[in-house]
């Protein structure tokens, strides 16, 4: 790898031991994806997956502990991904004896390294950190060091800037260094479709499904995907934007998507359109029948498969402001059609703090608290993550949710039927 005579300067320990160390980390990291040189983040804010404080990573906190004795902080202020515990959030006194006592000990401690670091605001806890209420969306062609898989492939497809599907930990390496390795999706090359998706169903497929099939088809390659616009449009609103939300964070989860584009709606597509496909790119039909069949076949894990359900999750990856005000008017409006006051299960809406801050003082909040919703910053995996809480059957309307844990998917509309009706 070529380094600047900065780099190497740094590499040789110019800025101190721990320095060295770092920029070493990050050159190891470069070899072995065969970087040819290191470039400079441009972002101005940078956004870290490790956000909970499980007993069990006491490396990270040593790490992290390191840095800030050697006086190495990131030189981007960062947002994190969300809290793992709320108290809001419904749970039995042994699933909170677990979670204080076995789990997630280590929350204060780690905040704490956190905001020593470089963390933005004490409530930059969010998975879709990109969001108008968080504050930090990069522009276009920005070169970021993120790591969590839901936001990079967000802010390389939907907003253009350029970011590999780094680990955690790599990710706070490359901001206290300001370089990231140059290989994958940093590169005009690695951002060319390798797959044709073409959409061909009779009306607008669920983001998180459709997204779904895509993964597990294409894995890891970026998908050009031709029909879309026809259902969610040419512009980049806040419906197409949360649409494509929850769609890329299914592909990422579900394979290992980092970036796709969008025919007439991405900003890459909407400038290069069909250049963007590499030759002898492959192609995946997605009609009706297709979608069914990904759906009929996800693996139901409840012990009893035929449970009523006892939780019900959505926001995964977090809820956008627009979204949270379209659930509670479908929710006001399911319940009243269904003769019913409260919703038929407890149901947990997760949103961004600064979302929810904003949320909360429109007239959606009580109405949806009035239905029975409760509202939460946290990240339903890491709830799901209580082995106590595992063994619930949780039905929710996110594949990556249901990627990583025993939760069930539902569709939107079987969501609201379900909490709204009480079916099964």
């Amino acid at each position: 790898m070529f380094l600047t005579p900065e780099q190497q300067a740094i590499l040789d320990g110019a800025k101190g031991e721990t320095m060295a160390k770092v920029m070493k980390t990050l050159v190891m990291y470069g070899d072995a994806f065969e970087a040819e040189k290191l470039v400079p983040i441009t972002s101005k804010y940078n956004h870290l997956v490790t956000s909970f404080g499980l007993k069990v990573m006491s490396p990270v906190y040593d790490l992290m502990q390191q840095l800030l004795d050697s006086g190495v902080v990131s030189d981007q202020k960062f947002s994190v991904d969300p809290r793992p515990v709320d108290k809001n959030v419904p749970a039995s006194f042994l699933q909170n004896f677990v979670f204080k006592n076995f789990m997630y000990t280590k929350q204060d401690f780690y905040e704490k390294q956190l905001d020593k670091l470089g963390l933005l605001d004490k409530n930059a806890f969010t998975c879709a950190c990109y969001l108008d209420e968080v504050g930090n969306k990069p522009k276009k062609d920005d070169v970021l060091s993120w790591a969590e898989s839901s936001a990079v492939v967000y802010a390389n497809s939907v907003l253009g800037a350029r970011c590999n599907r780094n680990s955690g930990i790599i990710d706070i390496m490359g901001s206290i260094v300001g370089f990231v390795p140059y290989f994958g999706l940093l590169t005009d090359e690695g951002r060319k479709a390798t797959w044709v998706i073409k959409v061909e169903t009779t009306k607008k497929p669920e983001a998180q499904l459709l997204g779904s099939a895509i993964g597990m088809k294409v894995m890891e390659d970026v998908p050009f995907v031709v029909g879309l616009d026809k259902w969610i449009g040419d512009e980049l609103n806040d419906a197409a934007c949360a649409y494509l939300k929850d769609f890329g964070a299914a592909t990422a989860s579900n394979g290992a998507v980092g970036l796709y584009h969008i025919e007439n709606l991405t900003p890459e597509a909407k400038e290069q359109g069909k250049a963007l496909i590499a030759e002898g790119a492959k192609e995946y039909i997605i009609d009706d029948a297709e979608l069914e069949r990904v759906q009929a076949n996800y693996p139901v894990i409840w012990k009893n498969p035929d449970a009523k359900p006892k939780l019900c999750f959505v926001g995964c990856p977090h809820l956008s402001l627009e979204q949270l005000k379209a659930w509670t008017d479908n929710v006001v409006s399911a319940l009243e059609a269904n003769g019913k006051k409260k919703v038929t299960i407890p149901t947990v809406f997760t949103a961004a703090p600064g979302v929810l801050e904003v949320f909360n003082k429109t007239e959606y909040a009580q109405k949806l608290k009035d239905a029975g919703v409760v509202t939460s910053y946290i990240c339903p995996l890491m709830y799901m993550n209580n082995p106590l809480c595992k063994t619930m059957p949780v039905i929710t309307s996110s594949n990556k949710l249901r990627t990583y844990t025993s939760a069930r998917y539902y569709t939107d509309a079987q969501i609201l039927e379900t909490i709204t009706g009480g079916k099964n």
